[in-house]
């Protein structure tokens, strides 16, 4: 009864999680540009557009477990080093702190 239940309950949840977490990955490697993939030192865009576009098929319509935990690993390889790696090459690595006036050497103050 109670594996029933996890059957019942928790495997499709989890699996709307792995697909919900490998479209959002694709559409990132998506939206990223080519020659990013280049200058961070990574895989083509093409060769995660491949990998990621098979995780997002394998998780909508094959349900292979082994398949899709190799998915859910590639989607993690792209998040965690992938991602970082392009948003620090294309200069989208956010503020830390500061404020809107500050420049590469520290805070403008106008010439004062």
């Amino acid at each position: 009864m109670l594996m029933n239940g996890f059957d019942n309950g928790v495997l499709p949840l989890l699996g709307f999680a792995m697909l919900g977490l490998a479209v959002v990955a694709f559409v990132l490697a998506l939206t990223a540009r080519e020659d990013a993939y280049r200058a961070a030192g990574k895989q083509t865009k093409t060769f995660w557009l491949v990998i990621l576009g098979i995780t997002v098929l394998v998780d909508a319509f094959l349900g292979m477990l082994f398949l899709e935990i190799a998915g859910l690993v590639a989607s993690i390889v792209f998040f965690v080093d992938v991602r970082p790696a392009l948003k620090e090459v294309s200069g989208g690595g956010g503020r830390r702190g500061g404020s809107s006036s500050d420049g590469p050497y520290g805070p403008y103050n106008g010439g004062r």
